[in-house]
């Protein structure tokens, strides 16, 4: 049975009986979002893969040309890719969360990516895309500016953030949060 509340469908419960309020996507939109969420979430992982080894290369070479290059390209990651990776994986993860029996606020490890996702977005915006431009520019420079190991902290950090966001999708540990209700 359905009823219509403030623009957002209520869907009774097959396992309550009762009518839940709450408003849930139909199969089929939800089996897309999962799918874009996926998508641009593997994407964001992919991109901070792709920075630690240009990190890596950078650092390790000895040919300022080389050096230069993957600096250089770190700074397009930066201001081409890694914003719309990540603001699409926060708004298809909320809409999914929200519009399914997960909730938002309902289950710990689904707050938990929510607050991750939030800070590895913010941070990329105000943290590793400033210092991806720094090492672009000290790369460009004559004579060439070493940027040290630095570097390496940003991708680092947030590929740990991916993979426990990773896991907390695959194993949802953790009770329901008192909001649950």
């Amino acid at each position: 049975m359905t009823t219509t509340t403030r623009t957002q469908t209520s869907v009774k419960s097959p396992a309550q009986g009762k009518n839940t309020g709450r408003w849930r996507m139909s199969p089929r939109a939800r089996k897309a979002n999962l799918l874009l969420h996926l998508i641009v979430s593997i994407t964001w992982l992919g991109l901070d893969i792709g920075l630690l080894a240009l990190t890596i290369t950078g650092l390790a070479t000895e040919d300022p040309q080389t050096l230069r290059a993957a600096y250089i390209s770190m700074r397009l990651f930066g201001d081409l890719l890694l914003i719309p990776a990540g603001l699409l994986t926060l708004v298809t993860g909320v809409v999914l969360a929200l519009g399914t029996h997960w909730g938002l606020t309902r289950h710990y490890w689904v707050l938990v990516k929510v607050v991750l996702t939030l800070t590895a977005f913010t941070l990329t915006i105000f943290a590793l895309r400033p210092g991806l431009h720094e090492a672009a520019e000290a790369a460009i420079a004559t004579p060439l500016d070493d940027t040290g190991p630095d570097m390496l902290y940003a991708p680092i950090v947030s590929l740990a953030m991916y993979v426990t966001m990773a896991v907390l999708s695959v194993f949802k540990p953790w009770s329901r949060t008192p909001w649950a209700r």
